[in-house]
């Protein structure tokens, strides 16, 4: 299973929705000029997402999108398949001999467990190795 651009990006958007949650909503051109990239193709993937309810657009001078629900409630595979569609690595698993098949079922079934389980929410908070202060000691 490859993820195209659109379900990259589409996860570029939520994330940074995210990260500003209940802070008011952030434009896309922000989106675009924070990760360098085309505002209208942006504007093209917030589309699905607004319409399968995951983002709301508010209007006006300080306008752009919100998260429609908490982002411990969204997950990474809600947003893959709202933009790049069903989960499969390959197509036409009933074609192919048992043994494949149960392979690509076990593969898919991997993948799907990976996005369902991981929220946009951890998906905000993820830091870097070595970014953490965990072993900060403050006297």
């Amino acid at each position: 299973m490859k993820v195209s651009t659109k379900g990259r990006y589409g996860l570029t958007i939520m994330i940074e929705l995210a990260k500003n949650y209940g802070e008011g909503p952030i434009s896309l051109k922000s989106i675009a000029t924070t990760h360098n990239l085309s505002e209208h193709y942006l504007e093209q993937l917030i589309a699905p997402l607004r319409n399968s309810g995951f983002v709301k657009s508010v209007r006006g001078a300080y306008g752009g999108y919100i998260l429609a629900d908490e982002p411990s409630k969204i997950t990474a595979g809600d947003i893959i398949r709202t933009l790049e569609g069903p989960i499969s690595p390959v197509e036409g698993l009933e074609n192919e001999a048992p043994p494949q098949r149960e392979l690509w079922i076990r593969i898919r079934d991997a993948v799907r467990n990976v996005l369902d389980h991981t929220t946009i929410e951890d998906l905000a908070n993820h830091t870097e190795e070595g970014e953490s202060d965990a072993y900060m000691f403050y006297i």
